[in-house]
């Protein structure tokens, strides 16, 4: 199972109009704690869209700061798999993201609802 936080249908219908997908599959759906939790994460007061990476190649992510922090617990990018091509995993935005870095962009809200899946 995996841990973390869904994107509100609210906040993704507008975030969707205000960052189109660039590739063919929209993700935009969460941020990931753990994939192997089962338990609920805590409450996220303070999330934001903060950057953007994208390959070129399939991978477009949104890179998130929850309460002020990019930094996952386990040393990568909080982040939010935007849009992929046919051929991408979600999995492959870690990797974009480490090896590409991120671009700041004006900041924007980010409601979030703790959930496994």
């Amino acid at each position: 199972m995996t841990t973390g936080w869904k994107i509100t249908r609210e906040c993704r219908d507008a975030l969707i109009v205000a960052f189109p997908p660039k590739y063919a599959r929209t993700i935009a759906d969460h941020v990931t704690l753990s994939i192997s939790g089962t338990t609920l994460p805590d409450t996220i007061a303070d999330a934001k869209i903060v950057g953007y990476a994208d390959d070129g190649a399939g991978v477009e992510a949104m890179v998130v700061a929850l309460e002020g922090s990019t930094a996952r617990p386990d040393g990568k990018v909080w982040h939010v798999t935007w849009s992929l091509a046919d051929d991408r995993s979600a999995r492959e935005s870690n990797d974009v993201i480490a090896q590409r870095g991120w671009t700041a962009i004006a900041q924007c809200g980010l409601h979030l609802e703790p959930a496994i899946w």
